[in-house]
């Protein structure tokens, strides 16, 4: 029987011809598109291999802390190697994932292995507000390390300083009536600063309060690209101010007469504190103390448009 269809073009199945170095006309291998459960299956294959890949971590943790009994010695914490780790994040990154989020991933990966090594607690400042320092060390540290609220930075650098491997977050900007809580960092003996956060900035980062970790270092895990100093001055100004905020960062508080001032300063290398005093001398002002209270790696700065990053220079 004739069929209305039969004058109709069928669909052609087969693969466009075209000709080959030769000339000979052969069928395209264009691979085929995968389908929904073949990228899913793909998705697990790969959530897997990142599961065994953090028990083989876990299992190298192990021996690391038979060999170098960490658990005895103290803290395992070395800011001056997380630094290298985030800035070979930082610089490998790309793809569709947010930095932050691979970030994330990192900072809760390193610090619970770390509390894994030798169980420490994180204590904090909540004076510059609860929500954001919580966000701060939640984004930093994770859940599985425990947390210790404080009002004031006096209570966390204290609670430092009795401890072994714990570790302190102090705001890294004055507050209205703060204290020169830095002094208690001055001493051979005493707790240092040895990290500023968030390492890697911009400007919609989750976790974006800046601070101060404090703890007792150990001295082959310090990194000193910037230095940070309690220094006490007299003839303390506005023009003062202004000459050291050119080249460093800086909280100031008042101490002792009308124009005395504690001041916490961030020297970033190259520069060093004699380019600091020199400047205040410049000013007016004149430095009655001076003491090295820690340091840090300096800090990476990521813009908006996902533009390469760039260290800050402090």
């Amino acid at each position: 029987m004739f069929s209305l269809l039969s004058g109709l073009a069928q669909p052609n199945n087969d693969r466009a011809a075209t000709p080959d170095i030769d000339g000979n006309m052969v069928k395209s291998t264009r691979p085929t598109e995968p389908s929904l459960a073949d990228l899913r299956g793909e998705i697990d294959r790969i959530d897997a291999a990142m599961h065994n890949l953090l028990i083989q971590r876990g299992d190298i943790i192990g021996r690391l802390i038979s060999v170098k009994r960490t658990r005895e010695t103290g803290s395992a914490f070395r800011p001056a190697r997380e630094a290298d780790m985030m800035r070979r994040l930082v610089e490998r990154h790309r793809g569709i994932l947010p930095l932050d989020t691979a970030e994330g991933i990192w900072r809760v990966i390193i610090a619970t292995f770390t509390y894994v090594q030798s169980p420490f607690a994180v204590h904090a400042d909540m004076s510059a507000g609860d929500a954001a320092m919580r966000d701060c060390a939640r984004f930093h540290f994770g859940f599985t390390v425990p947390f210790r609220p404080y009002l004031g930075a006096a209570g966390v650098v204290a609670a430092i300083a009795q401890s072994t491997g714990d570790l302190g977050l102090v705001p890294a900007t004055a507050s209205a009536g703060s204290a020169a809580w830095w002094s208690a960092l001055e001493g051979k003996d005493q707790p240092k600063i040895i990290a500023r956060l968030p390492f890697v900035e911009r400007a919609d980062h989750p976790a974006g309060l800046p601070v101060f970790a404090i703890a007792r270092p150990h001295p082959d895990a310090v990194v000193a690209d910037v230095e940070t100093w309690s220094v006490r001055v007299s003839g303390w100004s506005a023009k003062s101010a202004r000459a050291v905020s050119a080249l460093a960062e800086l909280i100031a508080v008042p101490e002792g007469t009308f124009d005395g001032a504690a001041l916490l300063i961030s020297v970033p290398k190259p520069r060093t504190l004699e380019d600091i005093t020199a400047v205040l001398v410049e000013a007016g002002a004149s430095v009655r103390s001076q003491a090295l209270v820690g340091s840090h790696a300096t800090r990476y700065t990521v813009t908006a448009d996902g533009a390469r990053p760039a260290t800050t220079g402090r």
